[in-house]
């Protein structure tokens, strides 16, 4: 299984070392690449590397990345999909690198999607689903300037069991998950909140953890120092805030 951290907290606050921190409590032997992407000053910010989660950490002090509150991070376990450790260990983004998306799982229906986005004009030359994912919520985000409700939108496109954590550069101050038939929960900290695979991620840094209904997209946003979880329906309407 592979290893997700969604983070957002205070501009005071790194995003990096705190995803970087909750992939380090979630490392397994089994994993074999690691990345991040962080939001910062408008734009998006990702590395990757293969082998254990030290190697990304020596890329990172060779190349860092910009300072910010909103990040992601993935462990990718060893035979995931895609074109190898290499393919697998960067977010993965869409064309124009706004977009960032962690995932784990499969899509049922991940060829079909390809061959639609591919006939609408998009480059797809990872091979990995993650990648269908973030050119699809760039698609749907470009119509309706939402990220939660772009990635209910996507949701509804997929078949399959997956959990998905994203980002977008034009929404700044927002984290958004959702799972199908995986575990992905949330976690609610002082002026900080974390999406991740397993709540072991953020331990000790979080005094509630909110496990998350199938189908129900979870949204942390940021509000000057606090930063609010809500988890929103398929319809939109919050059940949980």
């Amino acid at each position: 299984m592979c290893g997700m951290v969604g983070y957002a907290g205070a501009q005071a606050q790194s995003a990096l070392e705190a995803v970087l921190a909750g992939l380090g409590r979630l490392e397994r032997a089994e994993h074999d690449a690691s990345g991040v992407a962080v939001l910062s000053d408008g734009g998006l910010a990702a590395a990757g590397a293969a082998g254990p989660l030290a190697q990304l950490r020596g890329v990172l002090a060779r190349r860092p990345l910009p300072t910010g509150g909103i990040g992601v991070g993935q462990l990718r376990a060893k035979g995931g999909a895609g074109n190898g450790a290499t393919a697998c260990a960067q977010p993965c983004l869409d064309a124009a690198g706004r977009v960032a998306v962690v995932h784990d799982g499969s899509f049922g229906n991940r060829a079909e999607l390809r061959d639609a986005l591919a006939g609408r004009g998009h480059l797809l030359p990872s091979g990995t689903e993650g990648e269908v994912a973030a050119h699809l919520l760039a698609e749907q985000f470009s119509s309706c300037v939402d990220l939660g409700e772009a990635l209910r939108q996507v949701c509804r496109s997929l078949r399959g069991s997956f959990a998905l954590i994203a980002v977008h550069a034009d929404e700044p101050d927002t984290v958004a998950g959702v799972r199908r038939g995986l575990p992905l929960v949330a976690g609610v900290g002082d002026g900080e909140s974390f999406l991740a695979s397993d709540a072991a991620a953020f331990d000790g840094h979080a005094h509630e953890v909110r496990g998350l209904p199938e189908d129900h997209v979870v949204l942390l946003r940021r509000e000057f120092d606090e930063v609010r979880c809500e988890v929103t329906d398929a319809h939109g309407s919050v059940v949980q805030a």
